[in-house]
């Protein structure tokens, strides 16, 4: 029947809805830079030299800059009052003997006092007195250090806290120090975000590592405690925005089925940098040059301003069409592959595309959004609750474990190590049993052992560590999860938005827990416990929400408060997803679990609009767009329709470009 003739269509026929949405379609059809991928090579040499040579690596200096500051402030085990009238005559020994009170608390170890002195005027005790004769008595006058303090340096000899005398009233300062670092982290993330997005990622990534290394070379200068601070502050500018460009700018050249590979090696070149920092710190005890020695090797990186290239998908974003082609061509040449020769033609008609949309008005969404509904305002609640949870506990941690065993370095670079094995097994985990679970349940177990800490006896050190390190391997596994997890719970609408709140606030965290790390001074074992229990309490949180793997993933607001809506507590109990088969009405976003044997309404719908094309469209169309066999129309279909990663995904715009998002 002759497709031409408009008797042969009824107000009812399918076709008819058909031919408009097809006509739409084509018209706002843009170039996928993923469908491209697999033709000029998702993950071939071309990536894997960039990624294992120039991103990857460029990730380090983010856990060298943010972690030296630990050992940078160091603080002796032993200090006590200055007197300097007894330094040129006596030794260390018998100044502490006579200069200095036993402490009250711990007369029976024979501890001096840190703190205070005995008010006496040496100068005139020593011109009526031979030095070898003179004996202390306990019952002179005490009053606090004026003249400064000296230092037990057998194990710690350079910091800044003996340079700069931060003890006793002033021992809280490292800690303001560590948050003036984090203080930062938000501050940056937003600058080096809008950065990122207006003069693209090389420029972004070199102005952040500029920035780095001026903050690290202003440690290195550093005459007193607040130009050091100060100098934090520029450093925290900078963390986590240098981990997270070169990593954005790895997940931008990989094809969709590699952004998981690469998201796990990136954590675990992150956290070989961080057991690398561990074997310098204890090679290197001196504060200035640990400093330089954790920044300066990192001026090598400008090297990569001859051949890091800029993302193509922010180059397609920006209509930088020749310099996007050059980067392409440049790829499918070194992977071996050829060049399609059409994709010029269609990249120009996408520009062209764009400048049109552009005048077209978007529905404007915002953070009352994600209030507005009662479901949507749970889950926020929710998500931002156990994101701040986990990362308040995972980094608190990572700043407790010098603190831990006799040995501050292997503490160090053993929390280091546990947590790659957790990041392979997370890996796994999260595509057999989903998110919810493998997330509540690591960040209750880790929580629990801190918390049993408390049971262990003061002396047995080794056993308090090993609890410290198996809470710390959980809770790495839980920050590996948090994140795509809260990308596929919010909507696509309001995704951006979304994580962007829930990971500031998460970071409001990072600025509390160096202080709750100070509590540690006084009891080893209190800032874990305090630490288990946010995270036990993220953990539980965290079991409310619906599970998200196999699921369609909602995009708009509206589908957004309808999942997870009719929650159950069976849902709750249930600890393995199920796929989920997509509706009429719903949203198509994993279109891989339909059934082959089921020919769905989109099916239908492209049939159709291939047999009107067949019959409609010049020849020379038809021949590139038929036949359309089975594995063509599903291509179509993923291209048409967005398609849930199985493992993790980072957040893009609606053109496709990656966001920057706050996540240490």
């Amino acid at each position: 029947m002759p497709l031409e003739n408009k008797n042969d269509f009824n107000e009812g026929s399918i076709l008819q809805p058909v031919i408009r949405n097809t006509n739409e379609e084509d018209e706002d059809e843009s170039f996928d830079l993923d469908e491209l991928l697999p033709t000029i090579g998702e993950f071939g040499k071309y990536q894997k030299l960039l990624v294992f040579g120039i991103c990857l690596p460029a990730c380090i200096p983010c856990g060298f800059c943010a972690f030296n500051q630990l050992f940078m402030a160091d603080t002796p085990e032993e200090y006590w009052c200055k007197v300097p009238e007894l330094l040129n005559v006596t030794t260390k020994e018998q100044r502490k003997i006579l200069a200095i009170p036993y402490d009250a608390e711990d007369s029976d170890n024979i501890a001096f006092s840190k703190c205070q002195r005995y008010a006496v005027n040496w100068t005139e005790i020593l011109e009526d007195t031979d030095i070898n004769y003179i004996e202390p008595n306990h019952s002179w006058p005490l009053e606090a250090c004026k003249n400064g303090w000296e230092y037990n340096t057998s194990e710690i000899w350079s910091s800044i806290v003996i340079d700069f005398d931060l003890v006793c009233e002033r021992d809280i300062y490292p800690t303001i120090g560590l948050a003036a670092l984090n203080v930062g982290g938000p501050i940056g993330v937003y600058l080096f975000g809008l950065l990122n997005d207006r003069a693209g990622r090389r420029t972004s990534y070199f102005t952040c590592l500029t920035t780095l290394l001026a903050g690290s070379l202003m440690t290195s200068l550093s005459k007193d405690f607040w130009m050091w601070a100060g100098s934090r502050v520029i450093v925290g500018l900078t963390i986590p925005a240098v981990y997270q460009i070169p990593f954005i700018i790895s997940l931008e050249l990989v094809g969709e089925n590699y952004r998981s590979f690469v998201t796990v090696m990136t954590c675990t070149f992150y956290t070989s940098g961080i057991m690398l920092l561990a074997c310098v710190t204890y090679l290197e005890r001196d504060w200035v040059k640990l400093s330089y020695y954790t920044s300066v090797p990192f001026y090598a990186y400008f090297l990569y301003l001859f051949v890091m290239p800029e993302s193509p998908r922010w180059l397609l974003m920006r209509g930088r069409l020749e310099e996007a082609l050059k980067v392409l061509q440049t790829m499918a040449r070194v992977n071996g592959r050829e060049f399609p020769a059409d994709i010029k033609s269609r990249l120009e008609a996408q520009i062209s595309r764009d400048k049109l949309k552009e005048k077209k008005k978007h529905i404007n969404v915002g953070l009352t959004d994600l209030c507005r509904t009662p479901n949507m305002r749970l889950k926020t609640i929710l998500i931002t609750l156990s994101w701040f949870a986990n990362e308040t506990v995972y980094l608190g941690l990572s700043y407790y474990g010098p603190s831990l065993g006799s040995n501050q370095y292997l503490s160090f670079f053993l929390s280091a190590v546990v947590e790659i094995p957790s990041y392979l097994v997370c890996w796994f985990l999260m595509d057999c049993w989903g998110r919810r679970w493998p997330l509540s349940l690591s960040m209750i177990l880790g929580g629990l052992a801190c918390v049993i800490t408390v049971m262990v006896p003061d002396e047995a050190v080794d056993e308090t560590l090993y609890l410290y390190l198996l809470s710390k391997a959980l809770l790495s596994a839980s920050f590996l999860i948090i994140y795509p997890f809260a990308g596929e719970l919010y909507p696509t609408q309001v995704r951006g938005i979304g994580i962007g709140v829930s990971s500031y606030v998460g970071g409001l965290g990072l600025i509390v827990i160096p202080f709750v790390t100070y509590l540690g001074k006084d009891n080893l074992k209190l800032p874990l416990v305090i630490m288990g229990f946010v995270s036990v309490l993220g953990g539980f949180t965290s079991l409310r929400l619906p599970e998200t793997l196999h699921h369609r993933l909602p995009q708009t607001i509206d589908e957004g408060e309808e999942f997870g809506k009719e929650w159950t507590f069976n849902e709750c109990c249930s600890c393995k997803a199920e796929a989920q088969l997509p509706s009429q009405t719903a949203s198509y976003e994993n279109f891989d679990v339909l059934d082959d044997n089921t020919t769905s309404d989109v099916e239908l719908e492209m049939k159709a609009s291939s047999s009107l094309a067949r019959r409609t469209q010049p020849k020379s169309v038809i021949d590139e767009r038929t036949p359309l066999d089975g594995k063509r129309m599903q291509r179509l279909s993923k291209k048409r329709l967005v398609r849930q990663m199985s493992i993790m995904d980072t957040q893009k715009t609606e053109d496709g470009t990656m966001q920057l998002t706050h996540w240490i």
